[in-house]
């Protein structure tokens, strides 16, 4: 097994990054193997500096970064040195089996689509997060950005996409799928979720249990949310600030501190055909290790084979 991660994606690349691929490593059984992409001699010598083995690890030389700020399709096409393009390059030929980086989400679901592909039968990838429940675990909400506008047949097949996913990769039986919507009655909603709800109905590849109203988003009634694009980010966003907040009010809860990103290191972009992880732009040591980890997972899985079967 090769686990790639982009050590130059995130805002504190490389010390992040490489701190957090040694704590994985001492995790990870010998035949898992961590590939680093960057600039090989920084990558060595800063492992060096911490007391570790820097050939711990594999490295794939790729100086260059692509930031933030730059286009995506444009970066990825004109940077064939960066470091997502070179762990995009490799993850296509078979050469690793997973790609993790904290960088670009851009360029991450650039290289997915245009490099990698995404599964035949899938008609656009979708970004996946956890969502806290309040008794215990997670559950999926899906998509958080990649799709802002979507068509009713593209939210049946989020909802296939996360119900294999979390079946396989968290081991949840016949998950329950929910979507997202302002009522219960399946009359309820905007054009997209009413057109969407008799699919899901029909959909026998799925658990579907209805519409879910925003306020149950934390409880246990379903483990997979379906949402469009622009929904889900907005949720993220308001989500991802509970943890913040209550930071800054001076308390600590443990159900509030399951929001924090470290804890599960990143989101999976579901359809392509390999395991793809995208970090938090300030993703810590911590966050990173746990993204490396998640990257086991997914390999260790093969809900990839599971998705190819269901778009079959």
């Amino acid at each position: 097994m090769k686990i790639g991660l982009d050590v130059l994606g995130g805002d504190y690349a490389p010390n992040s990054t490489i701190l957090g691929a040694i704590a994985a490593r001492k995790i990870l059984s010998s035949e898992q193997k961590i590939v680093l992409f960057g600039d090989e001699a920084v990558c060595r010598n800063k492992i060096k500096e911490l007391g570790e083995n820097p050939e711990d690890f594999i490295y794939q030389h790729a100086p260059e970064n692509i930031s933030m700020h730059e286009h995506p399709t444009r970066a990825v096409t004109l940077k064939p040195y960066s470091s997502i393009s070179k762990g995009f390059e490799m993850l296509k030929r078979g050469e690793i089996d997973s790609f993790a980086s904290a960088g670009s989400t851009g360029a991450m679901l650039v290289g997915s689509m245009f490099s990698i592909k995404t599964i035949p039968g899938v008609n656009r990838p979708a970004i996946a997060t956890h969502v806290p429940k309040l008794k215990k675990g997670f559950g999926l909400l899906l998509d958080i950005g990649a799709n802002a506008d979507c068509k009713p047949e593209m939210l049946n097949q989020f909802a296939t996409l996360g119900s294999i996913y979390t079946e396989h990769v968290w081991g949840i039986h016949e998950p329950k799928v929910g979507l997202l919507n302002i009522g219960e009655e399946k009359e309820k909603g905007n054009h997209l979720t009413v057109s969407a709800h008799p699919l899901l109905e029909n959909n026998k590849q799925i658990n579907f249990i209805g519409n879910v109203e925003g306020r149950e988003l934390f409880s246990e009634l379903a483990d997979v949310l379906v949402c469009d694009g622009y929904t889900g980010n907005i949720v993220l966003k308001l989500a991802e600030s509970f943890y913040v907040t209550t930071l800054k009010k001076g308390f600590r809860d443990e159900f509030f501190d399951k929001f924090d990103y470290e804890k599960y290191g990143g989101t999976p972009i579901l359809g392509v055909n390999a395991p793809v992880i995208v970090g938090h732009g300030i993703s810590t040591p911590e966050a990173i290790k746990n993204m490396l980890l998640l990257s086991r997972d997914m390999i260790g899985s093969k809900y990839i084979d599971k998705i190819r079967s269901a778009f079959n």
